[in-house]
């Protein structure tokens, strides 16, 4: 096991918050409750956090285009005006202070990997970053400024060469889109296919520009995918990937709507399975990158039961620490509550879920997916090298 650095550095504040589609929107501020509680209770020390603050808009202008953030700027003050401007779509709905909300995201994910360049930290981890599906011109997805591809090519930008992983349910499209063209930069996604969840791309197929051909790589998962696939292709694909792309820093978003308990896809994954990836990515960190790892928190719909233990298993793994048998019984108390009011289910006892708790996958998935893993390396392997 790796020596610890001092404690990982973890990406919350009253900022955080302010990242607000509104009531009955899935992506709620709500999931910070019980989320950065659980890393509290788990022993995250208080000094080790750092709040994220609003990025100016020439770090903005480094991924997205000026008529696009003059368009942002002005739905902040007058979210009426949406179908005029045409920069977001219903899922990303415009609302108050929406600009500086935004901003205050990059600024985490910025801040963190600024940390990690200048050799204060190794790990960090910002739960309310990994808006994926932001582009350059256009909101969507619930992403309105793509905080990852911001802080991806600060790092570029010194002379790294980055690895993007992402677990996401959902295809990573915004982050290859902007890399899509860069040998330096290698993303890599592992999502539920296109033909049943949005956004409905990320195939075999689509592996990179003409001058960085490899330097994308799409894992499509059947619809029902459940752990034994799930793993077998991130812990074949990750590490051959990094072996062959030789990174010196790492990027991973770790969405935990794949859970089998999410109410927006269609996968069937348990937080055991989570466990193992987050533990792959902290070992590809050290064998390959020096230990710089950047991980952010991604989606995840199910506020009690899911997200805070999804984020207490990506920190457990930065802080090379075990994962505890029970969640901490006084958590669950506190948290008992809110979630009944919003008709959710309680916040479990165990870490991890027990063995046989999410639905098995076919044969037929099993052979899908695995026929879909030596597609997408015979279409990157051979050229990555090249590199």
């Amino acid at each position: 096991m790796p020596t610890p650095d001092p404690e990982p550095l973890v990406v919350y504040g009253p900022a955080n918050l302010d990242y607000d589609f509104g009531l009955g929107h899935p992506f709620t501020p709500r999931r910070f409750g019980p989320g950065i509680d659980l890393l509290r209770e788990l022993g995250a020390n208080p000094d080790a956090f750092a709040p994220p603050e609003p990025v100016p808009d020439d770090v903005l202008a480094t991924v997205h285009t000026a008529p696009f953030l003059g368009s942002i700027h002005r739905l902040s003050e007058y979210p009426e005006l949406a179908a005029h401007e045409a920069v977001t779509d219903g899922d990303t709905p415009p609302f108050y202070g929406m600009d500086q909300a935004a901003a205050s995201v990059v600024g985490g994910t910025v801040g963190a990997m600024e940390r990690i360049l200048a050799g204060e930290r190794t790990h960090a981890f910002h739960p309310g970053g990994g808006l994926h599906h932001a582009f350059p011109g256009r909101a969507t997805g619930f992403c309105v400024f793509n905080d990852l591809a911001i802080a991806i090519r600060r790092a570029r930008d010194e002379g790294h060469r980055v690895l993007y992983l992402d677990v996401d349910a959902h295809h990573g499209d915004g982050v290859e889109s902007i890399f899509w063209n860069d040998p330096m930069v290698q993303t890599v996604s592992f999502h539920e296919s296109g033909l049943s969840l949005f956004p409905g791309t990320g195939w075999v197929e689509d592996c990179g520009g003409h001058d960085a051909r490899g330097s994308a790589v799409n894992i499509p998962l059947e619809l029902g995918t459940s752990d034994g696939s799930w793993l077998e292709a991130i812990e074949l694909v990750a590490p051959v990937v990094a072996a062959a792309f030789r990174p010196t820093l790492l990027v991973t978003q770790n969405g935990c709507d794949s859970h089998a308990l999410d109410p927006l896809a269609n996968l069937h994954i348990s937080t055991r399975a989570m466990s193992r990836v987050a533990r792959l990515f902290d070992e590809l960190a050290h064998r390959h990158t020096g230990g710089r790892w950047l991980a952010t928190g991604g989606g995840g719909y199910d506020v009690y039961r899911v997200v805070p233990r999804a984020w207490a298993l990506v920190w457990l793994a930065q802080a090379h620490r075990e994962v505890p048998g029970s969640t901490p019984r006084r958590w669950q108390e506190r948290w008992a509550g809110e979630a009944a009011a919003h008709h959710a289910g309680p916040p479990p006892r165990e870490m991890l879920d027990p063995l046989g708790s999410t639905q098995a996958e076919s044969p037929r998935i099993a052979a899908e997916n695995r026929l879909t893993v030596s597609r997408a390396l015979e279409h990157t392997l051979q050229v990555i090298d090249g590199y």
